[in-house]
């Protein structure tokens, strides 16, 4: 088996305005990369439908997702502060909950070992009932949902690297104790959330673990957490699959944030994860990309990332 690869040419008709950092060049720049180092040969391509409403309403509001679409009818419209819809954002937005939902499909009936989303726009953000943060639905909480209903597993593990807490995701399954939500984030900063108390609620206690970082933290910090920290507790648990948000603005040259990881520590994050996966659960693993706004950055660390799933 081998790694599938998740692109819809159609997510890059989501635009957001001049100057926005969650623009169109973002993955463009990076399956260029793709196919100018011989990514695309070593990989299963695969073309994403849309989400329907049955996937979305899984974890959104009917009115949330009657609200994106209206949202979608206009040229610029802006949702909150910093989250812009055009006319073609609810397409987009459908394609990447919908690539998620075909990549663990791919997986779960072991067509491929693991798979990346090269989508956009990001989800880990999105609330039930909200858009933010340039996110307009949870890909990856609609995936888990997905396994939940469909595939009937009751342990999935959620892992969020993105610089940014992934608080849509946590207050998805936060009382839910068969998803197991983890994110290391840059804190204090953007949305505000993901204390190391926020620990779950209810029977979805223990089920939250939250690693807030302070500026400056490199590799070796990551590394040194993610060894003695996270894959002892997510060992214990025992996912039966596991879901990465891989935002790479955790990087050094990022532009939104102040973590300095390098491509060469996303790669052995990245094995770190993938060795849970195989000693846990058949190695089956689905990467969705969320944040990463500086293009050759997030573009090199992507490729590492890739790299190190196809191995």
């Amino acid at each position: 088996m081998t790694t599938a690869l998740v692109y819809h040419p159609d997510c890059l008709r989501h635009e957001t305005g001049p100057g926005h950092p969650e623009r169109p060049d973002r993955i463009a720049v990076m399956f260029d990369r793709f196919q100018r180092r011989g990514i695309l040969q070593q990989v299963e391509c695969l073309t994403p439908i849309e989400a329907v409403d049955k996937d979305l309403l899984r974890n959104h509001s009917a009115a949330h997702i009657e609200h994106i679409g209206r949202a979608s009818s206009g040229d610029l419209n802006r949702i909150c502060q910093d989250t812009v819809a055009s006319n073609g954002t609810d397409r987009a937005a459908r394609l990447a909950s919908g690539g998620v939902i075909q990549a663990i499909k791919h997986v779960v009936d072991g067509k491929a070992k693991n798979a990346f989303c090269a989508i956009r726009p990001p989800g880990h953000h999105a609330e039930e009932a909200s858009a933010m943060g340039f996110c307009f639905f949870n890909n990856v909480a609609i995936g888990a949902r997905y396994l939940r209903s469909v595939h009937n597993l009751d342990r999935i593990a959620i892992i969020d690297w993105d610089v940014h807490h992934g608080n849509g995701t946590q207050h998805s399954f936060e009382a839910d104790p068969t998803v197991f939500f983890f994110s290391i984030h840059q804190y204090p900063h953007f949305p505000g959330t993901g204390t190391a108390l926020e620990k779950g609620i209810g029977e979805g206690e223990g089920t939250t673990f939250n690693f807030p970082v302070s500026p400056g933290y490199g590799d070796s910090q990551y590394l040194q957490i993610f060894e003695h920290e996270l894959v002892p507790v997510l060992e214990d648990f025992g996912p039966q699959f596991l879901i990465i948000s891989a935002g790479f603005d955790a990087h050094r040259r990022d532009p939104l944030g102040d973590v300095e990881l390098t491509e060469n520590g996303y790669r052995e994050l990245t094995m770190i994860l993938k060795d849970v996966a195989e000693r846990c659960c058949g190695g089956r693993l689905v990467s969705v990309l969320e944040g990463g706004y500086e293009l050759e950055a997030t573009a090199a660390s992507a490729e590492e990332h890739v790299l190190a799933l196809i191995e």
